[in-house]
Parts: structure tokens; sequence; C-alpha cells
């Protein structure tokens, strides 16, 4: 047997589910006896038949990616409960088995094969939509790249309605029809304040004070997710200011940004200057602009 066909044949095995008891399936992938599958390829030693090694390898992969995706949803896990999200992630990672070598990866797929797959989140389904996009926004803007910022200055004195800005590729913009943002915060608060409370009490305590928190009624907020000294922040804004920053990520010079949102009469009619120019401050001061590259640039990075 090859090694790419050795590798093959031991990833087939240890990514099938584990059994509801947490135990290797005893039927293999060819549907032939589990145990004479791993005999294949696995030696037994003098404690351990090839079957029971195997199982250890099927149960640490299992564990560790259920581990790794309550880590990072832990405001679906709080909507949905515990029981539901570990039928979620088992169901999740049956269709999207990894297929990355980082872990970071892992829920990528999560809010596309939950659309198609409504039945895990039953009447939770818009709200646990909504939640799944913002934690994997939180993952993207932790470790998306980043470019060399615009100074504050150099906004302000390129003014102009042809101006055209970029946005730092780690913003996230975003629209909701919950309030998930204060359970996220929630959550995390939580977490900061039980951090040493035994498992057990501290168990009883988040179900009893995040339940309650992830009853939330509609809401439509817009959100900017993003990253500032290693730390993802939120940080709701006005729909006219999600508007603005929408346009320009799109492309849009700032003219055609502010008459897309405005109307193009909007410097003398809903629009106020003074607004959209304290709005322009706080993002430059935040370094969410950055300079829009040359094509020449652009292939010479490339390259």
């Amino acid at each position: 047997m090859s090694l790419l066909s050795l590798q093959r044949t031991m990833a087939k095995a240890v990514m099938q589910p584990l059994t509801p008891s947490e135990n290797m399936s005893k039927r293999a992938p060819n549907g032939g006896p589990m145990a004479k599958y791993a005999a294949g390829f696995i030696k037994p030693n003098d404690r351990l038949t090839s079957f029971e090694r195997l199982e250890i390898y099927n149960r640490q992969y299992w564990w560790r990616l259920m581990a790794s995706l309550a880590e990072d949803f832990p405001g679906l896990q709080a909507i949905l409960g515990n029981r539901e999200f570990e039928s979620l992630c088992k169901a999740y990672l049956t269709d999207r088995p990894s297929r990355s070598f980082t872990l970071r990866n892992l829920g990528r797929d999560l809010q596309s094969w939950l659309k198609k797959n409504p039945q895990w989140a039953g009447s939770k389904q818009p709200i646990a939509l909504d939640m799944v996009r913002l934690e994997w926004a939180d993952i993207e803007a932790f470790d998306g790249a980043a470019e060399l910022p615009l100074r504050p200055a150099e906004v302000a004195k390129s003014g102009g309605g042809n101006l055209k800005l970029k946005l730092q590729p780690y913003v996230r913009l975003l629209k909701f029809q919950y309030p998930v943002d204060s359970l996220v915060l929630e959550i995390k608060r939580f977490n900061d304040d039980t951090e040493f409370l035994s498992n057990t009490f501290r168990e009883r305590r988040k179900r009893k004070h995040v339940t309650a928190v992830a009853r939330l009624k509609p809401k439509t907020i817009f959100l900017a997710v993003h990253r500032n000294d290693d730390s993802v922040y939120f940080r709701r804004l006005d729909a006219a200011e999600y508007g603005l920053l929408l346009a320009i990520q799109k492309g849009k010079t700032l003219g055609q940004a502010v008459n897309q949102v405005f109307g193009k009469r909007a410097m003398s009619s809903t629009a106020d200057p003074a607004q959209i120019t304290e709005w322009f401050r706080n993002w430059s001061t935040l370094g969410w602009f950055c300079a829009l590259r040359s094509k020449s640039e652009k292939k010479s990075k490339e390259r």
C-alpha cells in the first residue's frame, strides 16, 4: 500500500462519525467490519487491538473538531442549547469534513450549510444564521490582512467628490435582523466573570444567565466588525453610515457613495455635512482606510 493510499484509507475511518455512545463504528467505510478494515493497515500491540488503536484517532478527531466549533461559535451554542448544538456540529462535520491544515477554517461553510439545512436550527434559524455570520466575521476580522492605513490628515487633504478610498481587508460590514452583538458580548463577559468557578456551577449559571439573553427580539442593526491592537471590536453603525461604508467598500467614489445613500441633492437635504465629516474622521482615526494600489503595484505584489 502506497503512503497516499494509506493516508486516504485511514482518513476515511478516522473521519467516520462516532456512535451515540462515542465509540468507533463497528462498520467500516467500505461496508465491511471495522475490525477487519483496521487490521489491514494498523498492527495490534500487546495492549490494544488494531480496532482499539484506530478508535483512539477516531475519537480524538471528533472531540477536537467539536471542541473547536464550540470555541468558535459560543453564541450559536447559547441560542440552540448544548444538545442541539452538538447534533448540528456532528451533521455539519459529516457533510463538510475538515479539508484544511488549520482548524481556523473549520466553520467557514457553516452559514451556507445551515441555509441549506434549516432543520438543525428549527424555529431559531433566522437568529442562528445572524449569529453564525457575526461569529465568522469575528474570526475573519481577527486574522484578516491589514494594509498600511491612511492617516486622518491624508484622508482630509485628499477630499473631493472624485476621491476613491479603500477599506482595510479585515473590516466586515454586516446587517442583522437581531442584535446578536449584544449576546456575543454578554457571553464573553460571562466567561470572564466565571473563569475560576467550578465547571458544574459555571454551567448552571451559564444556562440560567445566557438563555434569557438568547431570547432576543427582532431588531435591525448595522455593524462593523474590526480589529485594533490584535483585539476584535463590534461597532454599531447608523443606517446611512453603514450605507456609505458599504458603497466605499464596493469601489464607489466619495461623491458616488454620498449620492447613492442620500440622493443627488444630498448635501442640501437629508445629509448632514458635519455628521458625514465626523464619520470620516472616526473611520480614519480607527485606521479603516488604506491607499488604493495601482495596477502595476498589484502585479508587483502578486509576483
